[in-house]
């Protein structure tokens, strides 16, 4: 959500900048600029929609200088247009923000009362007035920066540069990501270590509250209390090389694609090369195994990673489970049991409620374990123990092969906790870790059925509103198919566990709702699903199944459109089912002409309330 890259340097920053941006892409955003010093004066390019359309402007009108910055705004104040765009300036400040300034009404009242004129309809113009103010009042730059983020509240990042001044650039970070980046003779600051990993491997990563002044020698970095402080700089593990749609027309279907391959990545981390069996940490094994209590909290797909986890954490291992959205938990105030452990899954690392919901679990006394995608994220660094999923560099806004991994984590940790905690034998361990082991293959299989799915698509893509039923662990996989298809086609889709059909639901279903049924055959609970069905169908309903051979044949009468997958084992059917519920999104999508990477309205990570 909004990315920040700034540069002080020997070259010329434009081409940088827009490559900078460019990485940051993924996260989300409706519009982008830059701002560059030119012979002492602030220079300014922005522009509506894509990079695309700045990298028009820029070819046009070129902008020159050696220090500058640049920004991807995703809109929360103001309109996403161009006079909204970042970077803002006038003649003496320019800045860049991410997050949200809450006492922003506050503060701009008072500087219009003193004279200051505002342009656009943002919180983040504040800035540029406020630290204006205390310059004509005297200050010098450092300093009026200084003053004007002591009067911020709010959780936000931020980078100024100032005319006349080629050799400072300020940034602060108050609860949103910043990274500083140490060069020979230039120096970097970025939104995370991916944008900067092109251009240096040296990191520094800024904690709350921290300021830090920027120069072509290098960085000081300043706590709230203006006390300079050191951060630990390291290598960063991100790779240089931009991620490519190869052969692929969108990111989306690559990354559903790459599923077999990442999913095997992962798994080989938890097998023990010497047994077969699945492992996982001792240390987190123990916390696990001896809490009263597993909390499981996250937000959006990787919520429904934890509702899927909650099955086989309570199911295998016996072990007792609460998971909560948490945005919803943060504000709770839920007591938390001693001893008790908190569990954690984000694929950028950063999800600002997330966050701070383990930080409450932190002061509440919980013992933290995450699940994170991104390497060298806030949420890893703040946790006592981290598993991180290997699905690579995931640049689609809607998340595939970070939640299949997400989940292949999760059934790894709860197959070898349920095992450490003596709740199943070595039988069913065994046949457990087998169904493990077969996943990448069958996932291959699985993406088999492709242009079956993409046939049925056609018929789908019509539909105003569209249903999704589920049981047991397959429900969650119900709820994510139904916001798949909202994020990225805008067609309107529920998820309902699919014994709650009676209850509601029920009284959309007609010839124009089609109901998506994830029911393979060797589920436990499969004769429910076929009620369920039924009852569709009776009321003039059209039914898409996805099932498996014996369960595709025994309702061939009843569905009206039918994938049949092989047999997958029920342990691990939520893995391999939420394959052909992402395809069925993606050619829905591409057959509406929607912008399948980069939806509207919304943001790889979600850094702000």
């Amino acid at each position: 959500m909004c990315g920040i890259f700034g540069i002080i340097g020997e070259k010329e920053v434009a081409p940088l900048l827009l490559e900078g941006l460019k990485r940051l892409e993924y996260r989300g955003y409706d519009s982008a600029g830059i701002a560059t010093l030119s012979n002492g004066h602030i220079d300014r390019r922005r522009a509506q929609g894509k990079l695309i359309n700045l990298a028009k402007k820029i070819e046009d009108t070129p902008i020159k200088g050696t220090v500058g910055i640049g920004h991807t705004r995703w809109a929360t104040h103001g309109l996403p247009n161009e006079r909204n765009a970042h970077p803002h300036a006038n003649d003496k400040v320019a800045v860049v923000h991410n997050g949200i300034i809450e006492n922003y009404i506050m503060i701009k009242a008072e500087l219009e009362a003193k004279g200051y004129v505002f342009e656009t309809e943002t919180d983040t113009e504040v800035i540029v007035h406020l630290v204006t103010y205390y310059m004509d009042q005297g200050q010098e730059p450092v300093k009026a920066a200084n003053t004007a983020m002591d009067r911020l509240e709010g959780a936000y990042a931020l980078v100024l540069i100032f005319a006349g001044h080629h050799d400072v650039m300020v940034g602060c970070r108050q609860g949103t990501p910043l990274a500083v980046g140490f060069g020979e003779g230039d120096m970097f600051v970025a939104s995370d270590s991916y944008a900067l990993a092109p251009l240096t491997r040296k990191i520094c990563f800024l904690e709350d509250g921290d300021r830090v002044v920027v120069s072509r020698a290098g960085a000081k970095i300043y706590d709230g209390d203006k006390n300079e402080i050191q951060r630990a700089v390291r290598i960063t593990g991100q790779s240089g090389a931009a991620a490519g749609k190869g052969e692929y027309r969108h990111f989306m279907l690559k990354e559903i694609y790459e599923q077999p391959s990442v999913i095997g990545q992962t798994l080989n981390a938890y097998v023990n090369a010497a047994t077969g069996k699945i492992s996982a940490p001792e240390q987190v094994l123990e916390a696990i195994t001896k809490a009263p209590r597993l909390t499981l909290i996250a937000c959006g797909t990787a919520y429904y990673a934890c509702m899927v986890a909650k099955y086989w954490f309570e199911q295998i291992a016996r072990i007792p489970c609460e998971i909560d959205v948490a945005s919803e938990f943060r504000y709770r105030e839920a007591p938390m049991p001693k001893g008790g452990v908190a569990l954690f899954v984000s694929q950028s690392g950063e999800t600002l409620d997330t966050l701070e919901a383990l930080r409450y679990c932190k002061r509440s006394g919980q013992t933290i374990i995450s699940i994170v995608n991104t390497i060298e994220s806030t949420i890893e660094r703040e946790s006592d123990h981290v598993l991180r999923t290997l699905a690579g560099p995931e640049i689609g806004v809607a998340s595939t092969k970070a939640f299949t991994t997400q989940l292949t984590t999760l059934a790894c940790v709860a197959l070898a906790a349920a095992r450490a905690k003596g709740a199943i034998d070595e039988s069913r361990e065994s046949e457990m870790a087998e169904a493990l082991r077969h996943v990448p293959t069958i996932a291959a299989d699985i993406l088999q059925h492709d242009a079956a799915i993409r046939m049925i698509a056609k018929d789908i893509a019509i539909a105003p509103d569209v249903l999704y039923l589920g049981r047991g662990s397959l429900y969650p996989i119900a709820l994510e198919g139904a916001l798949k298809l909202k994020e990225i086609s805008y067609i309107h889709a529920e998820g309902y566990a699919s014994g709650e059909m009676k209850h509601g639901p029920i009284a959309l279903i007609d010839e124009s709702v089609p109901v998506v049924v994830i029911a393979p055959e060797n589920d436990p609970l499969f004769e429910k699903n076929v009620s369920n069905i039924q009852e569709t169908v009776a009321r003039g309903g059209k039914v898409f199944l996805i099932s498996d051979t014996k369960g595709a044949h025994a309702l061939k009468e009843q569905a009206f459109w039918r994938v049949s997958l092989g047999v997958v084992h029920p342990f691990v059917a939520p893995i391999l089912y939420s394959i052909p519920v992402q395809l069925l999104a993606y050619h829905i999508a591409v057959i509406k002409g929607t912008d399948v990477d980069q939806p509207r309205n919304l943001a790889k990570s979600v850094t702000v309330e």
